[in-house]
């Protein structure tokens, strides 16, 4: 694989891997369904167990391709943010919209 076509693939798992905790009301995926559902910190303590993911994938690559290069909080702090603003669509969908289901129980 190329470095640009690795450089694409972390980018776009990041986006998935950003949106899953919203998404999918289970925990992790596999995890049993919450009673009643994920509450925010269990969203956000699943968004960094999937941002950590896809660091360990992202430097799995870099080594593949090449020497990795040492990175300073600096770099955490960036994809941090980063990976959050990708999480925006999710959120939204969970937190904002209102769905269904929810107009019908508070009719």
């Amino acid at each position: 694989m190329s470095q640009t076509g690795a450089v694409w693939l972390v980018v776009l798992l990041a986006v998935l891997a950003a949106n899953l905790p919203f998404f999918h009301r289970r925990i992790l995926l596999l995890g049993p369904l919450p009673p009643q559902g994920k509450t925010w910190w269990g969203h956000l303590l699943e968004l960094v167990f999937w941002y950590f993911l896809v660091g360990l994938f992202a430097l799995w690559l870099e080594q593949r391709v090449g020497q990795v290069a040492a990175q300073g909080w600096e770099f955490y702090a960036v994809t941090g943010t980063l990976f959050l603003t990708l999480a925006f669509p999710g959120f939204v969908f969970r937190y904002l919209v209102r769905h269904r289901s929810d107009a019908l129980a508070t009719a």
